[in-house]
């Protein structure tokens, strides 16, 4: 038989804890080892229980979560912390994230999913709720679009579009068709492309735009 994965539960409200704890001991596969209702007292329970996973709320009196999840990170890293809070504001979410947390729960998911995070983060993968993971991926694509605007400045908008997809290695008929474009409106969106980044062909251009990371991204 397994050992079972051994948790602690961090949260400042009573029957929270209790309810979390009823939980995760319907599991065969996880034992929760001890639970603390600030970031000082999770920090000190650690230390001395050494678990597998730290579950935590990010609100807490005194030291929060994410600054508790920091502190266990720069002294036990092989210890796997797994956010869950009602907080998916950016700021928490990434704040959490930066402290080293590995997975990222909003309050609300079932029993099946907060068993199954805390597996996962025991195994050393990352977990995010359906959310969550919406909100990561809106805010690196968003990061990225950015990014691509200030290295390519002199592009509008519908030319880095269409930039990204010809990096791809998209014809200019595909690209109509995605676009909802005239193959011609393509054509002398790419002359105007080519004019810009100061380069001979379509060839260069791809080269020029994969350099800054357009074209690596799924379609």
């Amino acid at each position: 038989m397994n050992t079972p994965v051994r948790v602690v539960i961090a949260d400042d409200h009573p029957m929270f804890r209790y309810g979390l704890r009823a939980v995760l001991a319907a599991s065969t596969e996880v034992e929760v080892v001890g639970d603390a209702v600030d970031g000082s007292q999770l920090v000190a329970l650690v230390e001395h229980t050494q678990p597998d996973v730290v579950l935590t709320d990010l609100a807490m009196p005194g030291l929060d979560g994410a600054t508790a999840a920091r502190q266990i990170m720069q002294r036990f890293p092989g210890i796997g912390v797994l956010v869950l809070t009602m907080h998916e504001d950016d700021e928490a979410l990434f704040g959490a994230l930066r402290a080293g947390a590995r997975g990222y729960l909003l309050k609300g998911a079932d029993r099946e999913e907060i068993v199954r995070a805390v597996l996962a983060v025991a195994a050393g993968d990352a977990v995010y709720s359906a959310n969550v993971a919406r909100r990561i991926v809106s805010f690196f694509t968003s990061a990225h679009q950015t990014y691509t605007a200030q290295v390519f400045p002199d592009l509008t908008a519908r030319e880095r579009e269409i930039l990204d997809l010809v990096a791809t290695g998209l014809g200019n008929h595909e690209i109509a068709r995605r676009l909802f474009l005239s193959e011609k409106t393509v054509r002398n969106n790419v002359a105007a492309i080519l004019t810009k980044l100061q380069v001979p062909d379509r060839a260069a251009a791809v080269a020029k735009a994969r350099d800054t990371g357009l074209g690596t991204q799924p379609r």
